[in-house]
């Protein structure tokens, strides 16, 4: 077991939270603080390093208990805004998913695979306060006698509603590239031909899991900033995958680990949940995401230090590789680069786009670091900790 020379524990650092006491800064903060007092003074000084992401976030989506009522209902198919929503729970039980479209979306019949509403839509509404049409229909029983239900709900007013999204903050991400002839839509956005383009969606330095690249401080209880409320991390995501290639400082250099979250839908704020749709894919959201991290001892201090200098993302042709299922890697490109709008790919230079968008997660880092600096967000401890291998 490694041996350090700081050692902190989180209880300690939220004691000195609520006393008005802890080092809070971002981690864009944090590698000038690391570069100019090395690791160890770092992390005496540092108590917690803020982290935020802001993109489209497809497997994401909403529980939601529209009930009760007389004569009561046991709903066996709903539509929202009509965006079908999963009915097989429990009477007037819903889950709607973020990249459900609505059915007979005019836009799909002018181009396959683009919609102009979906269940990210509806969320992002329901959020902003818009009302929302239900429709629900059923095959009645003795005890759920109604069999069509239909009206105008508004977030408020719904009885119950929990942002649950499987797989979001994902661990690195691919460049997506297209090599063919033809241009191509993708869930990464419209890919030109012959790599006219490239398109990724992970916010480098400030990407929550960058900046704990073996999950020492993560797990389930972990709270963090969603949707612009307080949320916590439930379980690994789906296609939590941390037995990647990592660099020297652990980062991984494909997509690894990602984070299964939940919050209270009603707490949150349209800025940071809004439905996207993206042209010849289908409709998402974007989704507001930032998490602290304690610095616990001196490589906690290094890892939250990471620079866009240091992160590499993996150059995928999505043309090729990604609908076989392999996906992999024809390059290597850094952060740095990514950010700067452009890196030489085959000899040339090529345009670099992001999905996910730098200033806000600024924002969300610096809203995080002023909720702890202020005592209104703890530290949650994690029960079980995300696998690491």
């Amino acid at each position: 077991m490694a041996k350090f020379q700081v050692n902190k524990t989180i209880q300690e650092i939220n004691e000195k939270i609520k006393q008005g006491q802890a080092v809070v800064v971002t981690a864009e903060e944090m590698i000038d603080i690391v570069r100019k007092k090395g690791e160890v003074k770092a992390a005496k000084q540092v108590d917690v390093v803020t982290t935020g992401t802001f993109a489209p976030m497809c497997s994401s989506g909403a529980f939601i208990n529209f009930g009760p009522m007389s004569p009561p209902i046991k709903a066996s198919k709903v539509w929202l805004n009509d965006v079908p929503a999963y009915a097989g729970l429990a009477a007037v039980d819903i889950y709607i998913g973020a990249t459900e479209p609505t059915e007979d979306d005019p836009l799909n019949k002018i181009h396959p695979g683009a919609f102009e509403y979906g269940g990210g839509h509806v969320i992002g509404d329901l959020v902003a306060g818009k009302s929302v049409k239900l429709r629900a229909e059923a095959y009645g029983t003795d005890c759920y006698p109604r069999r069509q239900y239909e009206r105008k709900v508004r977030l408020k007013n719904l009885n119950y509603a929990l942002l649950c999204n499987p797989r979001n903050g994902y661990q690195n991400y691919n460049c997506a590239v297209n090599l063919s002839k033809k241009t191509i839509y993708t869930y990464m956005g419209v890919l030109k031909p012959h790599a006219a383009n490239a398109n990724y969606s992970t916010s480098g330095q400030l990407s929550p899991l960058f900046n704990d690249p073996l999950y020492r401080t993560l797990g389930l209880g972990t709270r963090l900033f969603l949707g612009g409320a307080q949320g916590y991390i439930t379980w690994p995501g789906t296609q939590h995958r941390p037995q990647v290639d990592r660099a020297p400082n652990d980062t991984p250099l494909q997509p690894a680990g990602t984070l299964m979250v939940i919050g209270d839908l009603k707490q949150m704020q349209p800025r940071w949940l809004l439905g996207v749709s993206i042209l010849g894919y289908g409709c998402s959201l974007a989704v507001g995401l930032g998490v602290p991290i304690p610095i616990l001892d001196e490589e906690m201090a290094r890892y939250t230090a990471v620079s866009d200098e240091e992160l590499f993302a993996s150059v995928v042709d999505y043309s090729e590789d990604y609908p076989k299922g392999a996906g992999k890697p024809i390059g290597q490109v850094s952060y740095a680069e990514l950010n700067s709008g452009s890196f030489r790919f085959n000899g040339r230079e090529v345009q670099a786009v992001p999905l996910s968008s730098l200033p806000r997660a600024r924002e969300i880092a610096e809203i995080l670091k002023k909720w702890i600096s202020e005592g209104e967000f703890l530290l949650g401890e994690p029960q079980h900790f995300l696998p690491s291998s």
